[in-house]
């Protein structure tokens, strides 16, 4: 089975305190920077990052790629069919939000359906899938978590197709990649201390 390698990496103490534009602009070329490292992994020794008018990340090499970036963390994903990577911090979240990001049936596949980290499994999970599809938020209650088969992956429902999810729990955050018929290999920021 091939691998990839999403790459999660600590935002600097320096960037922390960096606001708006400046912040924004860090942040993505840190994200760029997780990319290249997946992309490393994969064996691929240069790796640029286009994107086509509206933003959406354009295969280069007949790789796809994805990035995510919080406040403190970023990640970013190489991988040879269409990808994404979502990054969250697991925190509390209002009734509205649970009820915008997915239906009644979906909350129902599960025991606990209104935990904030079930939230935020499937908040991440749908916009990874629409990452991967290159569709804005706008396809968020289209994206339908159809089985929860266990406490680091999901299915979804999303054009006709379904899409298999991995999740990766770390420092009161949850990382979510499309793993498909991916073996993941998380590369964290414990990776680098080593």
């Amino acid at each position: 089975m091939n691998t990839i390698f999403p790459v999660l990496l600590t935002v600097p103490d320096h960037a922390k305190s960096l606001k708006g534009r400046e912040k924004v602009m860090f942040l993505s070329r840190h994200a760029r920077k997780a990319l290249t490292i997946s992309a490393e992994y994969k064996g691929l020794a240069f790796f640029s990052f286009p994107k086509d008018g509206n933003g959406v990340p354009v295969p280069f090499q007949d790789h796809f790629w994805s990035v995510t970036h919080k406040p403190l963390y970023v990640g970013g994903i190489v991988a040879p069919e269409n990808i994404g990577i979502d990054i969250e911090k697991i925190r509390t979240c209002s009734d509205g939000l649970f009820e915008k990001t997915a239906h009644d049936s979906e909350w129902n596949l599960s025991a606990h359906p209104r935990s904030c980290e079930l939230f935020f499994r499937f908040w991440t999970a749908k916009e990874a899938v629409l990452k991967a599809t290159g569709v804005g938020i706008s396809g968020l209650l289209k994206c339908n978590i159809v089985e929860i088969p266990d406490t680091l992956h999901l299915i979804l429902n999303y054009q006709n197709r379904l899409w298999v999810i991995e999740h990766h729990f770390f420092d009161g955050h949850i990382a979510t990649v499309v793993k498909n018929d991916f073996d993941i290999q998380w590369i964290t920021p414990s990776s680098f201390n080593h």
